[in-house]
């Protein structure tokens, strides 16, 4: 990871078989915790702008690239990344630093393991911080085959699960292109086409919106990628019918106190019955897209510290 962004160097954890690239920051606060989550197809740099004001604020700020992700362990098997592996690996993270509990926090994927990690993992967690992807009610049928139904079997949820490795393929010789076109801002408040977008951002030579990052930025996540290839990131979508299962006979319902931001321009809707399954959540919105803690760096860690400072 290159010092010129001022980003610090990680340290690889060994947790729950595996190994995982760390990033901290305000180790000297330590007993104040605060996990950062981050998505898909993303990397702990994403969470570069809030890592500083967290620590300033007095946290022991832990960034862990999740598994198949950066630097970290990437399995074989898809069944190891699975909801049951990812919050065992964060719960696992706590065990290495000596924390019983700490402040989560997700973005888009990464939001989905912080939900699973309240699920499954209650008593590791104290507050939840989400941006962009809501609770996602179970429902009475698997996740994959619901969207399928909805959309069809070109919604990229689909894709990803009935022909792995055709995406795969086509990101992993695409990588700067496709990086470059999906990270953008002040895109038209429309929902993309749900079908074969990934696979059409990787081909598109003129992309919509203007640059999320600098060229410097940006190819910190080329880099990672271009190393771990898309597959490992791609099998967390491969195990959402195999999530839905394994969280059948847990409580749905979240009591932890949240925080959940949107992006008013994103094409993920907000949870229209959020508080049904957490009823101590609060609601913001921003006016930007899906990469909300790059988008509005500033407005994000404020309306953080300001939520966790209640």
């Amino acid at each position: 990871m290159s010092q010129s962004h001022d980003f610090p160097e990680p340290s690889l954890v060994a947790v729950n078989g595996v190994e995982l690239e760390v990033f901290e920051a305000g180790r000297e606060n330590a007993g104040n915790p605060i996990v950062l989550c981050h998505g898909w197809p993303e990397h702990a740099f994403s969470w570069r702008h809030q890592m500083p004001a967290l620590a300033a604020a007095g946290y022991h700020v832990i960034v862990p690239n999740q598994r198949g992700f950066g630097n970290s362990s990437r399995p074989d098997t898809v069944t190891d990344y699975d909801i049951a592996h990812l919050t065992g690996d964060l719960a696992a993270l706590l065990d290495h630093f000596g924390y019983e509990k700490a402040v989560f926090v997700g973005h888009d994927w990464g939001a989905m393991v912080v939900w699973g990690m309240a699920l499954l993992h209650p008593d590791r967690v104290e507050k939840i911080i989400n941006l962009a992807l809501p609770y996602q009610e179970r429902g009475d049928i698997p996740w994959v085959e619901f969207l399928e139904q909805i959309f069809g079997g070109d919604h990229y949820f689909v894709h990803f699960n009935r022909r792995p490795g055709v995406a795969d393929a086509v990101l992993d010789a695409n990588t700067a292109r496709f990086l470059g076109n999906l990270y953008r801002k002040n895109l038209p408040q429309v929902p993309p086409e749900p079908g074969m977008m990934m696979i059409n951002l990787a081909k598109a030579e003129t992309p919509l919106g203007d640059p999320l990052m600098s060229e410097d930025e940006l190819a910190v996540f080329v880099s990672a990628f271009e190393a771990s290839g898309f597959t490992p990131g791609i099998n967390w979508y491969r195990n959402l019918d195999r999530n839905w299962h394994l969280l059948g006979e847990v409580d749905p319902i979240i009591p932890h106190p949240t925080l959940m931001i949107h992006g008013k321009r994103d094409a993920i809707p907000p949870s229209e019955n959020l508080t049904n399954f957490v009823p101590y959540a609060e609601v913001i919105s921003f006016d930007c897209g899906h990469w909300i803690q790059q988008e509005l760096p500033g407005e994000t860690s404020r309306a953080m510290l300001e939520w966790l400072a209640r």
